[in-house]
């Protein structure tokens, strides 16, 4: 998985914490969700999310949360809430900050998709999730890696 996500700590909602060299081994495809509990539109948009991730089930496929949120018990409570049984990187890690200027994450909710080298696949991950069956957008995003 890209040197950038290999080094941090990625943590689940069960507290079960791996590298994220360990967790996204062998994963073609992982969407980059930038989020926060306190944006009505990811709120919205979760949800979604959460079906997808369910429905596909691919293990060549994680997201990993990023959180923008302004607590610690907020992501919790968040990832409590309405979030699949994937991964995030912890509050406060300084790594959230390198991610959202190497993907240039101006605005959320965004999900972006990436190959395995940390090459975008598309910054759009949101309207593709949104848009279009989950067998069928899995299929593309790994048909571009």
């Amino acid at each position: 998985m890209a040197d950038l996500l290999a080094n941090i700590d990625l943590k689940k909602a069960d507290g079960t914490v791996k590298k994220g060299s360990d967790a996204l081994a062998n994963k073609k495809v992982v969407a980059l969700y930038f989020s926060a509990h306190w944006c009505p539109p990811c709120r919205q948009f979760t949800p979604i999310l959460k079906e997808f991730y369910e429905e596909v089930d691919d293990d060549q496929f994680e997201i990993v949360f990023v959180s923008l949120d302004h607590s610690e018990e907020d992501l919790n409570n968040y990832v409590k809430e309405s979030h699949g049984d994937w991964y995030h990187v912890p509050f406060g890690s300084s790594e959230i900050e390198k991610l959202k200027n190497k993907y240039e994450v101006a605005g959320i909710p965004m999900l972006i998709v990436i190959k395995s080298d940390g090459n975008v696949i598309t910054k759009n991950g949101r309207a593709d999730v949104s848009g279009k069956a989950p067998p069928q957008t899995l299929s593309s995003w790994l048909a571009a890696a």
